[in-house]
């Protein structure tokens, strides 16, 4: 968002793919070492990366579209014994030992490898690198980034005799104080392919009371004036105010197409108790239930629950239901009996999440 926020104003944006630094790993934040990619992956996770970007950022040809580059472009080509002679004298051991993503693994005493203390001397390097060849003068990451962000900007300033500069951001956190989405059940994917337009737009939709106005300060583009407006709304209904604000990020991320049919189905599925035949869906062949299937084995093969034992204990508190009745055991077996006419049958998960699941 602060990049697509830079872009309107007329900035170019340089979107850094690390597909040399990944092959290491970056130890910020971290307790312990990333695992180490495949060429493959990196490929695949950069034509990904770039798909979502532009869905917010414009990328092109023109005055201040964004580019999108592959640090690999440069820094595999780098010759160790050329890079020590003339970058090393550059960095203090003193000041990268001081860093807060190494001092506190080092506290912790917890083993940080001699190739993952290198990265920062790439990352820095990449900064450099960056300003000589494109004139690029800030770098934005994530507040774990503060150190080498530092590092890339001494360097600059030293190499290169040029002031550049950087900015991070806070960690992104619920009103609760936890990591917003970071959960393997519980992601903000921004990708349609792992997360559906309709699962996003109730993702805004279910957040807490004391968010909504921040998330809508953060990523709703509102006007001061609509902000304002926006603010009374949520005084007055803040059921409503959760509408408009999943509404509007739903519509920047997906378009505004999906953006109204998630609309759609949830005021189907909640407020006139319909099946929504564009909930998220699953397709199950028919013969699967022709010696039925026990509950919480069903959610498991769905990926609806982590494991069959959390599927257990989900209908064991309740958790469950199919078409709108909840489930009391979790060893009922679902079979044919449970598909109506339109070859569906709906499983509700907690209060909030729906889902069909397709006969075919």
């Amino acid at each position: 968002m602060i990049l697509r926020l830079l872009q309107q104003h007329g900035h170019k944006a340089i979107v850094l793919i690390g597909g040399a630094t990944s092959k290491i790993g970056d130890p910020s934040g971290k307790d312990s070492a990333r695992r180490a990619l495949t060429k493959e992956e990196i490929s695949q996770n950069a034509t990904g990366i770039k798909n979502v970007l532009a869905k917010f950022i414009k990328f092109g040809n023109g005055a201040n579209d964004a580019l999108l580059i592959d640090n690999s472009l440069w820094l595999e080509s780098l010759n160790y014994l050329d890079f020590l002679r003339d970058f090393g004298s550059l960095f203090s051991v003193n000041r990268m030992l001081s860093m807060e993503s190494v001092k506190l693994r080092l506290e912790r005493e917890q083993h940080m490898s001699f190739l993952e203390f290198n990265y920062m001397l790439l990352q820095a390097y990449d900064f450099y690198h960056l300003n000589k060849e494109y004139d690029c003068s800030l770098q934005i990451g994530g507040s774990d980034q503060w150190g080498n962000i530092v590092m890339g900007v001494d360097f600059t300033r030293k190499r290169a005799g040029k002031e550049v500069f950087g900015i991070t951001t806070p960690l992104l956190t619920t009103a609760s104080g936890s990591k917003m989405g970071k959960t393997a059940t519980g992601a903000v994917w921004l990708s349609e392919d792992m997360l559906s337009s309709y699962e996003y737009y109730q993702y805004w939709r279910n957040c807490s009371d004391q968010d909504v106005i921040r998330f809508a300060k953060l990523y709703s583009e509102l006007s001061n004036l609509e902000l304002d407006e926006f603010m009374a709304v949520a005084a007055a209904d803040i059921n409503k105010a959760k509408k408009q604000l999943a509404f509007n990020l739903t519509k920047i991320c997906h378009g505004n197409r999906a953006a109204e049919l998630a609309l759609e189905t949830a005021t189907q599925v909640f407020e006139q108790g319909r099946v929504a035949t564009t909930l998220p869906s699953f397709e199950l062949k028919m013969t699967r239930l022709d010696n039925g299937i026990p509950a919480y084995e069903l959610l498991h093969e769905l990926e609806l629950v982590s494991s069959k034992s959390a599927g257990r204990r989900l209908i064991t508190g309740g958790g469950v239901k199919i078409n709108e009745q909840v489930l009391q055991e979790e060893n009922v077996i679902i079979d044919h009996n449970f598909i109506n006419d339109d070859q569906l049958m709906k499983i509700t998960i907690g209060k909030k999440k729906h889902f069909l699941v397709k006969l075919i």
